[in-house]
Parts: structure tokens; C-alpha cells; sequence
């Protein structure tokens, strides 16, 4: 009896621990976590063609001896990826600018740049099988005219896909990135250096597609000089931010974002140190494959 007793006592805590384990693992299906680390890394097939769909708002404010000069602007894109084949280690897209907008609203009213010289406009790019983008130098030869002289379309897409950690990660792990972004038209020549923390925060299915879901802090200096009616300009300041975006474990490419930032900048001329502050959200969406 004794010996049936601890038998059936053995049975009785192995039922329990399988129940256990059994619901351990049932709540880790249904909150999407996986069991071991993962791998992140762009997989860009020649032919696959990927179209997003890009907004974002700004709104700055200008602090003029007590004279608030507020200005506002919004842009939106749609254009396309379609992956070429390898070069080297990495891949060439081609990138199609099907549509883009800008709108400005400020003092002098409101204006809307003509992209008509940048739609329907194609350039390739360099993309490493970790987020680098090699080589936009091509995106440089599509240009529209803005308030403060011509501009082109390079520095957007220097930094649209997002770094991967180069390494298998689990969720809570984290990996740095850096990146800059340059701008420069004939009366403007601005320089943004970003440090960027991405944490892996989870899984989540979006589209019928298992992604990591990864949450970026984001920090930034602002350094650049100016002209405008004849008065030479000095930019500096800081940025700070956060981002929420995914991507396509298994197929290996980005599936979109969302995003807000806000800075502080100091623009000194004539002698004076005008305040300035900046807050910019912004969406980027997958809207084809």
C-alpha cells in the first residue's frame, strides 16, 4: 500500500508539472513569444517587389523676441522596391517614386513644392543584409524645388531601413545604431548625427505575418550654418525620440513604423540667439508585396 501510495503520489506531481509546463507553453504561444532567439536579417530576392506608403507632420515654433512665427508641414509617398539581385554581399534595389506630396503652411502662407521632376522617377540603391544603406547616391539626381533652393530626395531614403543587430536576439536584448543625415540647398547646410537604441519588445502578427516588434530611443545633435535675405545663419540643437517598428522574421523585410520626435535648436544671427522647437510624428507602412 505504501509502495502504490508513492507511486500514485509520483503520478499525481508529474501530471501537475506536465499541466504546468503545458500552460507555460500555451501562454508563450499565445503571446507570440518565441522559445529561443531569433534571427534578423533582410532577405531581398531577386524580383520581389515591396510598395510603402510614407506621412509625416512637422511643427515648429520660433521664438522671435517674444513674436511667436509658427510654421507647419506635412508630407506623404507612396513608392515601390523592387530587389534586383546581389552585388557583392549585399542587394541592389531599385526604388520608384510613384507619388509625393508636400505641403507647407507658415507666414508667408501656404505653398506646395511641384514633384512633378521626381514622379514616376526611379534610382538604385545598395542595402546591406543588415540595414546599411550602402550607396543612395543615386537618389541625389531626383530634385524639386523648395522654399530655400533645390533639394533632393538622398537623405530620406539614407536612413529608411532600419539596422538589425547582426547577432541572434531574444526579447529584452538591445543593439546600437548610428546615422546621419545631411541636408544641404543652396541656403541651408544642415548636418543631424542620431544615436539609436533598438530593443527587441516582442512578437506580434501584422498582415498574417510573425514580426518582431522593436521599440527605438532615439537622440540627436543638430549642427549646420544658413543665409536668408542676407543675414548669415547658425544652427545647433538637439533631438529626442521614440519609434515602434516591425519586421518580417521569416521573410526578412521591413513591414513599417511609427514614430514622434521633438528638438530643441538655437539659431543665432545678427548677434541674437533665437529659440526654436520642433515636433515631428511620422508613419511608414508596408502596402504591397
Amino acid at each position: 500500500m505504501k509502495k502504490r501510495s508513492l507511486i500514485r503520489g509520483r503520478l499525481v506531481l508529474a501530471s501537475a508539472i506536465l499541466v504546468l509546463a503545458a500552460g507555460a507553453v500555451l501562454a508563450a504561444v499565445a503571446s507570440g513569444t518565441p522559445a529561443a532567439s531569433v534571427t534578423l536579417e533582410y532577405k531581398m530576392p531577386s524580383g520581389q517587389v515591396l510598395r510603402y506608403e510614407t506621412k509625416e507632420d512637422q511643427r515648429q515654433i520660433i521664438d522671435m523676441m517674444g513674436q511667436v512665427v509658427e510654421t507647419s508641414s506635412s508630407s506623404a509617398s507612396k513608392f515601390s522596391v523592387r530587389a534586383k539581385g546581389r552585388q557583392d554581399k549585399n542587394y541592389l534595389l531599385g526604388v520608384t517614386v510613384d507619388e509625393m506630396t508636400i505641403n507647407i503652411s507658415g507666414m508667408q502662407g501656404d505653398m506646395s513644392p511641384d514633384m512633378a521632376g521626381v514622379l514616376g522617377k526611379g534610382f538604385d540603391m545598395v542595402l546591406s543584409p543588415l540595414g546599411v544603406e550602402v550607396d543612395v547616391t543615386g537618389a541625389k539626381a531626383l530634385t524639386y524645388e523648395s522654399e530655400d533652393g533645390t533639394r533632393d530626395l538622398s537623405p530620406g531614403f539614407k536612413i529608411f531601413f532600419p539596422d538589425l543587430p547582426g547577432k541572434p536576439v531574444k526579447i529584452g536584448d538591445i543593439w546600437p545604431a548610428k546615422s546621419t543625415i545631411e541636408e544641404q540647398t543652396d541656403s541651408m547646410n544642415i548636418r543631424i548625427d542620431f544615436d539609436s537604441v533598438h530593443t527587441l519588445d516582442g512578437f506580434e502578427t501584422v498582415d498574417g505575418m510573425e514580426c518582431a516588434r522593436i521599440k527605438t530611443k532615439n537622440t540627436g545633435t543638430i549642427n549646420g550654418t544658413g543665409s536668408q535675405q542676407g543675414m548669415e545663419l547658425q544652427f545647433s540643437g538637439t533631438l529626442t525620440g521614440t519609434d515602434t517598428w516591425f519586421f518580417a522574421v521569416k521573410e526578412g523585410f521591413y513591414v513599417g513604423s511609427k514614430g514622434e520626435t521633438g528638438g530643441d535648436i538655437t539659431i543665432a544671427a545678427a548677434g541674437m540667439t533665437i529659440p526654436a522647437t520642433q515636433t515631428i510624428t511620422s508613419e511608414i507602412k508596408l502596402a504591397g508585396k
